[in-house]
């Protein structure tokens, strides 16, 4: 099964990037490596041999990492790829995270597949991919099964799609259609990746053993630095859905006194 690794990458994760290319050459084999970069600028520095690069640069509010992902995908089935795989450009594969997609889709190829994250500390910092087997911690947000189980996802667990790793045949990618082009910035194209699938009736299976491993970096919760992003892409996603995502995050800024509800709509605090 020809397999695509599709990343969506940036300058300020060239250290990331550089330790997934490197922990990928090991663990895969005849892949088609596809590398969207969403800087205002192109890449100066030249990629690995075999590597499909395209610009994808930033639309009026930020960063495109739907549409980023839509065009390497499109990319990818240009060079025949028969299974795409997305990864975060922070995140490293684990040894057998290719063969359980593989195998996953193989069975499922109507399905949305889903592989166990293990967010690594500060100071892992795994340069083989031998090293990463001794390192697996699920976060316990998501269903964690034995390598070479899968099960689908019940209606509610669609909400627990991360796009940090996931896969799909070309079939269900056409089904589905790509992500949604109007989210700009940081948040909520995952979800609503995950909603559009539901509502097409398209299965969602969480894999076992297809560990992804997310490279640390400093973060904040709630993502204070992101807080006008949410609140646009959350409001695009209401309008789209109904509903609100990332409410957990929305409810810490309204206890901040950052944001206030007003109707239907969340909106900064004068």
């Amino acid at each position: 099964m020809k397999t695509a690794v599709i990343t969506v990458a940036s300058a300020a994760r060239q250290e990331h990037l550089e330790r997934q290319r490197r922990v990928l050459a090991e663990v895969a084999d005849d892949i088609v490596r596809v590398e969207a970069w969403l800087d205002e600028t192109p890449p100066t520095q030249a990629p690995d041999a075999g590597t499909l690069t395209l610009h994808v640069p930033p639309g009026p509010h930020g960063m495109r990492v739907g549409e980023g992902r839509n065009r390497a995908a499109a990319r990818a089935l240009e060079a025949g790829a028969e299974l795409l795989v997305f990864l975060d450009v922070d995140c490293l594969p684990g040894p057998d995270l290719l063969p359980a997609y593989r195998a996953a889709a193989a069975g499922h190829p109507d399905a949305i597949l889903a592989g166990a994250v293990t967010y690594l500390a500060s100071v892992q910092r795994p340069e083989s991919a031998s090293d990463l087997p001794f390192l697996v911690r699920p976060h316990r947000a998501r269903p964690a099964l034995p390598s070479g189980w899968t099960r689908p996802a019940n209606p509610p667990e669609y909400d627990l799609f991360w796009s940090l790793s996931f896969a799909m045949t070309p079939a269900t990618w056409a089904r589905i259609g790509g992500f949604h082009a109007g989210y700009e910035g940081y948040g909520a194209e995952d979800t609503d990746l995950a909603w559009t699938a539901r509502d097409a009736d398209v299965e969602m299976r969480w894999v076992g053993g297809a560990d992804a491993f997310h490279q640390w970096h400093p973060v904040s919760s709630p993502p204070w630095q992101h807080l006008d992003d949410i609140l646009r892409n959350g409001a695009t996603f209401h309008r789209r859905w109904g509903s609100w995502p990332m409410g957990g995050w929305l409810d810490a800024f309204a206890a901040a006194g950052a944001i206030e509800r007003r109707g239907d709509e969340w909106v900064r605090t004068a």
